[in-house]
């Protein structure tokens, strides 16, 4: 049977590792423990050894290529496999003959930088039979709402989280029972080795507690065991999830047995208390809110902020706008005002670089960028979404209603995928559609600017006759960071903006 080699946890807080040499080659007989490569991490050179007898079948990594921690390094056809397993299987049937084995999927990487999930909603159950490609669940990131397929074909064993649990990228998400492998009783040996091919070798004494490889504890009881001389990964924690705390280490060294406490329930799952004289309840901040609020407290506390505010008079561009949105909604689009306001700003940041560009952390550089990936924020059901509509110079207006369509539509969900997320140069927030005329947004960082756009009132003006009539008017809100743009910028760009949404047919003489 073949079986993948997961490069097991190499040291505190690595992820990642290069690999120096390869000290076999595919095809090579391997023994348990023989040496199969040098790896170098950020701390140290270590050497990988085997965990099992059989053959190389394939390398997945060159020399020099960087390797994943928790991901295959290289693929082995076991020894013995079969043999092992009738000979445990007294009466073996057709269906053990060809065997099923019980293995974890291993959560993948689901996004950039993004190490844990929120399971959301499990779309199985235990006892499930999973077909391949099947989604068995949706999981929250700080950025999107991701389902996650099934890797084969199966039966779903156990779950190892419930609704609610934080979810670690790299660790098993469910135990499935797969077809076509050696034998069930196989995977008694083979099923570790989908997380961890080195901690196998402690699998067969479930009743000893065995070290993980990597301790759950916070830095100040990590400097109590330093201190005291203890190895965290021997200690058994009394917290949740394993987590070690101070008394554990000193019970460990002491030789005592720490009182190990029950696992908290999840706190969504605690319903508000309520007497009649006014209840409270909490829930954690995760997912989407915990990202947006990370990535605003980050923006307003190293970007400079200052706010400009204008009024447009829409009145040309709706007329304009309602002429059009018949004709086009026959043929699938949904023409809004937002894919006029985005061409016209790309129209703008054409004249006007600086506000489509980033500075680096010591504002010592700025990189400007040629294509105009504006973002729109979108008020999702599970917190704010920025996707944005990547080369906008290059679109025309129908083009970017009908991406911006297919964008808000998965954005709404919570289904926008990291591409559309990633990427952005410069941000438009419409808060006007909620409500709200004058607001001052906060910079989407490393962004430089971004522009609130208020409602659409209808207001009294004088015309170029002295005459009062009524207007439809916007006021629009920009903040833009001041360590780059100053007010005299941002006023001649927004005038061009205007210009071209006051007057549409000068945007579209501009047009390309």
């Amino acid at each position: 049977m073949k079986k993948d080699f997961i490069l097991p946890d190499i040291g505190e807080g690595i992820v990642e590792c290069e690999v120096v040499e390869w000290l076999i080659k595919e095809g090579d007989t391997i023994k348990e423990d023989q040496p199969v490569c040098d790896v170098m991490t950020d701390k140290a050179l270590v050497q990988i050894p085997a965990v099992y007898d059989g053959v190389v079948t394939r390398l997945y990594y060159q020399k020099g290529d960087i390797a994943k921690v928790h991901a295959p390094l290289f693929e082995m056809e076991l020894a013995g496999t079969a043999p092992a397993a009738a000979a445990v299987a007294p009466q073996p049937t057709p269906a053990a003959a060809s065997g099923t084995v019980l293995e974890d999927f291993i959560l993948p990487d689901i996004g950039e930088g993004i190490v844990e999930c929120e399971i959301v909603e499990w779309l199985v159950k235990e006892g499930d039979v999973l077909a391949e490609d099947q989604p068995v669940c949706d999981v929250m990131t700080d950025k999107a709402l991701v389902q996650i397929p099934a890797k084969h074909a199966g039966k779903v064993v156990k779950l190892h989280y419930a609704k609610g649990d934080i979810a670690k990228v790299h660790s098993p998400l469910f135990q499935q029972q797969i077809e076509g492998a050696a034998g069930t009783a196989a995977s008694a040996v083979s099923a570790p080795a989908a997380v961890c091919p080195l901690a196998a070798k402690t699998a067969a004494a479930p009743a000893v507690f065995v070290g993980s490889g990597k301790a759950v504890a916070s830095p100040a009881v990590r400097r109590l065991a330093r201190e005291l001389g203890v190895d965290l990964t021997k200690v058994q924690g009394s917290g949740d999830k394993g987590r070690v705390y101070k008394q554990d280490v000193q019970a460990f060294t002491s030789g005592a047995s720490p009182e190990v406490k029950a696992a908290p329930a999840p706190a969504a799952a605690a319903p508000a208390t309520s007497t009649g004289t006014g209840g409270s309840r909490k829930e954690p901040i995760k997912g989407v809110k915990a990202a947006m609020a990370r990535q605003m407290m980050e923006s307003v506390s190293t970007i400079p902020h200052f706010t400009y505010c204008e009024e447009i008079d829409l009145t040309d561009l709706i007329a304009l706008r309602l002429q059009l949105k018949d004709q086009y909604a026959k043929q699938g689009v949904k023409l809004t005002m937002m894919p006029f306001f985005m061409k016209a700003m790309s129209l703008a940041l054409q004249q006007f670089p600086i506000l489509n560009s980033q500075v680096n952390a010591d504002c010592t550089e700025l990189t400007y960028f040629d294509d105009h990936n504006i973002g729109i924020a979108v008020d999702s059901k599970v917190g704010l979404l920025v996707p944005n509509i990547k080369g906008c110079q290059e679109k025309s207006i129908l083009q970017i209603a009908t991406e911006l369509t297919k964008l808000t539509e998965a954005a709404r969900e919570g289904r926008v995928s990291p591409a559309d997320l990633k990427g952005g140069t410069i941000t438009i927030s419409n808060i006007g559609a909620i409500g709200g005329t004058v607001a001052t947004p906060i910079i989407n960082k490393p962004e430089v600017a971004i522009v609130a756009l208020g409602k659409t009132q209808q207001l009294p003006r004088f015309n170029a006759n002295g005459e009062v009539e009524a207007r439809s008017l916007m006021q629009i809100s920009w903040s833009g960071d001041h360590r780059v743009i100053d007010g005299g910028t941002i006023a001649r760009f927004t005038n061009l903006w205007k210009s071209y949404l006051e007057q549409p047919a000068s945007m579209l003489l501009s047009l390309r």
